[in-house]
């Protein structure tokens, strides 16, 4: 079937596989021979049962967790996420550090401070509008966990290398580079992403807890906001979000299957930045807004020599087949989501574009 799709580089929801949309679309009528859509059949069924266990199963397999580790799909994204963590894991006289590098960060702060939970900014990138990964941070060995936001989608920066945390469980937010990378799973003892960004549509987030953590779960706040129910539940005390949960499952089977695990999707991810940021760093004309040792491979953030042409970039690259170049609202500039669903050939396109249009406008 032919299809006018685009080069997508939206930063959430973002592109999907186009193996996995085409798969959906075989199947959506007719789910697994069960003669009903995926939105339609009952959570409580053998087809429903039979995606969330192996969307389980791969998490554990592609990120080789042992069984110490539980993997929950949680709806209210990440967002929710901000209070659940401190809610269920900071008890009175605890405390967590937190490291703020920029807008998710600071919401995380923010609920947990809400909560009147104690925390402790560990360090911040604030100094420098948040344009780099803090480096030398002292961490306190009496904390609860470590809370991290992995990559900024907004400033373009990333974890190049996590922390060392003197043996406190780092937790965190993963929603835009979740299985880009391999992970030494040892130094995490909680992960949370919003799949919008880098695994699936909108309307779950995957969490992954360790025992550790998970027995700190309280039973005096809300059942729905219990790590606990999720995980003696199998993520279905109530009605989950199982189309979102489906699409999870075919683009982790698409990772693991396809593309080969997170070795080879790593080279991927470094290849299609690489190209970018090469092309910025060769002109004059692009400039990148993040420190280059603090450079994201999921999110490539840059200005122009002025908005008005940052106006015209955004627009010729629309007109080219090229969408979702605009920066954040909050910060303006261009941004390229370039998450693993985003081909090499889409990233190829676009630099050629940036080239054409720097001869044309430089």
């Amino acid at each position: 079937m032919k299809t006018d799709r685009i080069h997508n580089f939206n930063a959430g929801p973002a592109a999907l596989p186009l193996p996995v949309l085409e798969a959906i679309q075989e199947s959506f009528l007719n789910f697994a021979g069960s003669g009903m859509s995926i939105t339609e059949i009952s959570h409580r069924s053998k087809w429903f049962e039979a995606v969330i266990n192996d969307a389980v199963a791969r998490v554990k397999r592609i990120l080789k967790l042992d069984s110490r580790h539980h993997v929950l799909f949680v709806q209210g994204g990440a967002s929710l996420q901000f209070c659940m963590l401190p809610m269920n894991l900071l008890k009175a006289g605890d405390t967590a550090d937190y490291v703020n590098t920029g807008t998710w960060s600071t919401k995380a702060i923010k609920e947990a401070t809400l909560q009147g939970k104690s925390i402790n900014v560990a360090a911040s990138s604030e100094d420098r509008n948040f344009s780099y990964i803090p480096r030398e941070i002292a961490f306190n060995t009496d904390a609860v966990y470590a809370h991290i936001t992995s990559n900024n989608t907004i400033k373009g920066t990333q974890w190049a290398q996590f922390p060392s945390t003197g043996g406190v469980p780092i937790a965190a937010d993963m929603s835009s580079d979740i299985f880009s990378r391999p992970l030494e799973m040892d130094k995490f003892g909680l992960i949370y992403a919003g799949a919008q960004k880098n695994i699936g549509p909108a309307g779950v987030c995957l969490v992954i807890i360790r025992d550790d953590l998970l027995a700190r779960t309280p039973v005096n706040i809300p059942t729905m906001l219990r790590y606990s129910t999720y995980a003696e539940k199998n993520s279905m005390y109530n009605t989950p979000p199982c189309f979102a949960i489906y699409t999870v499952q075919l683009v982790l089977k698409w990772l693991e299957e396809t593309v080969g695990g997170l070795d080879k999707m790593a080279e991927l991810n470094r290849k299609k930045a690489g190209l970018l940021y090469d092309c910025m760093d060769a002109s004059g004309f692009y400039r990148g807004t993040a420190e280059k040792e603090s450079r994201s491979l999921m999110n490539v953030t840059f200005r122009l020599p002025s908005e008005d042409l940052e106006k015209d970039f955004v627009a010729e690259a629309a007109q080219n087949g090229m969408g979702g170049l605009k920066g954040h609202r909050s910060v303006g500039g261009c941004r390229a989501s370039i998450y693993n669903p985003t081909p090499l050939t889409a990233v190829e396109a676009l630099v050629d574009f940036m080239k054409t249009f720097e001869r044309r406008h430089g």
